[in-house]
C-alpha cells in the first residue's frame, strides 16, 4: 500500500508539473462553461442538472485520452520502464498507482463542475437524488474512462498512439448503443448492456441500480487487469 501511494503521489506530480493537465483543465471548463451558458444562463430557465452531465461527459471523450495518454508510454519512451518493471514494486501497486492519480485529477473534474448546480440552485431548487445520482453517474463513468486510458497507454511507447487508441476504444463504447440500434432484435439488447452512456439512465433518474455501479466496477477491474497483463508480457520479453 506504502508503495502504491507512492506511486500516486509521483503520478500526481507529473501531472501538476505539466502542462497537460492545465491545458485538459481548461478546455474542459471552457467547453462546460459554453454548453451550460448555451442551455440555462438565458431564457426560459430550466433548473435541471441533467444537461449539464451530458455536456461533461461528453468532454470526457476528448480529455480523458489526453489525461491517460502518457501514464506508461512516458516510461516506455524514456526507458525507465524497465528500472520499474525490475524494481521491487509489484505490477498491480505500479498500475494502481497510476490509476488511483488519474481518478484523483477525474474527481477534481467532477468536483469543479459543481459550480454549475450551485449557480442553478440561485434560480430554483434541484432535485437532490437527481443531482447526486447524475454526478455518481459521472464518477463512475469517467473512472471507467480513466482505467480505458490507462490501458491504451500501456501499449505503445508513443503518447499520441496511445491517445488516439484510448479515444477509440472510448468511442466504441459510447457508440455501441446507436449501433445497435441500426441493427435491432436482440443484438441491439446485447450491445446496450455495454453502453457507457447507457448505463447512466437510471441514475440520472435519481435512481441508484446496483447493476449499473457494478457495470462501471467491473469495466475498470478488467481494463486494469489487461494493463497488469500487458506490463507483464514486457517484463518478461
Amino acid at each position: 500500500m506504502r508503495r502504491m501511494m507512492a506511486m500516486t503521489k509521483k503520478e500526481l506530480q507529473h501531472y501538476f508539473y505539466s502542462p497537460i493537465a492545465y491545458a485538459a483543465f481548461a478546455f474542459f471548463f471552457l467547453i462546460a462553461g459554453y454548453f451550460f451558458s448555451a442551455n440555462f444562463l438565458y431564457p426560459p430557465y430550466y433548473v435541471d442538472v441533467r444537461p449539464i452531465f451530458g455536456s461533461t461527459t461528453f468532454v470526457f471523450l476528448f480529455i480523458i485520452p489526453l489525461l491517460t495518454m502518457r501514464l506508461v508510454s512516458d516510461e516506455l519512451r524514456q526507458g525507465t520502464d524497465e528500472l520499474l518493471l525490475t524494481s521491487p514494486v509489484s505490477l498491480t501497486e505500479i498500475v494502481l498507482g497510476k490509476y488511483l492519480a488519474a481518478v484523483v485529477v477525474q474527481l477534481l473534474l467532477v468536483v469543479g463542475s459543481l459550480i454549475y448546480p450551485l449557480i442553478l440552485s440561485a434560480f430554483g431548487e434541484l432535485d437532490q437524488p437527481v443531482l447526486w445520482m447524475s454526478y455518481l453517474a459521472m464518477f463512475l463513468m469517467g473512472a471507467a474512462m480513466m482505467a480505458v486510458g490507462l490501458f491504451a497507454s500501456s501499449l505503445s511507447a508513443h503518447q499520441m498512439v496511445s491517445g488516439i487508441i484510448g479515444f477509440a476504444i472510448l468511442l466504441v463504447f459510447w457508440t455501441i448503443e446507436w449501433l445497435g440500434d441500426t441493427v435491432g432484435g436482440r443484438i441491439k439488447d446485447y450491445l446496450g448492456l455495454f453502453s457507457i452512456v447507457g448505463r447512466t439512465s437510471d441514475l440520472q433518474k435519481g435512481v441508484l441500480d446496483f447493476a449499473d455501479v457494478l457495470f462501471y466496477v467491473t469495466l475498470i477491474a478488467v481494463f486494469l487487469l489487461l494493463s497488469i497483463q500487458v506490463l507483464e508480457r514486457k517484463r518478461w520479453r
